[in-house]
C-alpha cells in the first residue's frame, strides 16, 4: 500500500454533502466488491466528528488504476473532485479503521422472537437494554441492492501507531487489522 487517490465531495443545493458521501461510498462498496478487492483500504482524512467531505482510497498503483478504470462513480463524477494517483508520504502513523457493529438490533430480536428463543416478556428487557447501547461512532447510510433497505455502517478509528499492520480489506475498505496511513 504505497499511493493513493483522495475523492473529494462537492455537494449542492441539490445534493448534501452527507447525502453525497453516503452515495460515492455505495458505489465505491459496489467497485470493491466487483473487483473482489481485499488489498484497498479506505480512510477519511477530514474526519473530526463526522467524516467530512473526503475519502482516501489507498492501494498500490497498479490496483488502484483497476479501480479508476472501472469507471465506479459514473453519474456521480460530476459532483466530486478525483485527484491523481499519488505517492503516500514517508513520515506518516498508521491507524485501523474498521466497522463498528452493535449486538442488540431490532432485526436481532425478530429473528429471536420467530424462532421462539424469546418470550414477548422478555422484549421490553431486550428493547430497553438494546436503547442504552447506543453508538455514537460516526457513520455512513448505504442502500442494500439486496433488499433496498438503507443500513447504518459504523466507523470506528484505531489507535494511531507508527508502523503499519497487514491484513486484508472488506470490500467496504475497511480491516480490523490491517492499517491504513494517516496523513
Amino acid at each position: 500500500m504505497d499511493h493513493y487517490i483522495d475523492i473529494q465531495i462537492k455537494p449542492d443545493a441539490e445534493m448534501r454533502e452527507n447525502v453525497l458521501l453516503n452515495k460515492v461510498y455505495t458505489k465505491l462498496h459496489k467497485a470493491l466488491f466487483f473487483l473482489k478487492s481485499t488489498d484497498i483500504g479506505v480512510s477519511f482524512p477530514r474526519y473530526i466528528v463526522l467524516l467530512g467531505n473526503t475519502i482516501r482510497i489507498h492501494g498500490t498503483a497498479s490496483r488502484l488504476l483497476e479501480l479508476q478504470n472501472t469507471n465506479w462513480l459514473g453519474g456521480l463524477s460530476g459532483y466530486c473532485k478525483v485527484a491523481k494517483i499519488q505517492v503516500i508520504p514517508n513520515d506518516v502513523s498508521y491507524c485501523t479503521i474498521s466497522r463498528k457493529q452493535v449486538n442488540m438490533t431490532m432485526a436481532k430480536l425478530r429473528r429471536l422472537l420467530k424462532r421462539g428463543s424469546i418470550s414477548v416478556l422478555e422484549t421490553k428487557k431486550y428493547k430497553a437494554k438494546m436503547y442504552t447501547q447506543s453508538l455514537e461512532n460516526p457513520f455512513l447510510e448505504l442502500d442494500s441492492t439486496s433488499n433496498g433497505n438503507i443500513h447504518r455502517r459504523y466507523i470506528e478509528f484505531g489507535e494511531s501507531q507508527n508502523f503499519p499492520e497487514n491484513g486484508t480489506f472488506d470490500s467496504f475498505g475497511l480491516s480490523k487489522q490491517a492499517t491504513v496511513p494517516l496523513f
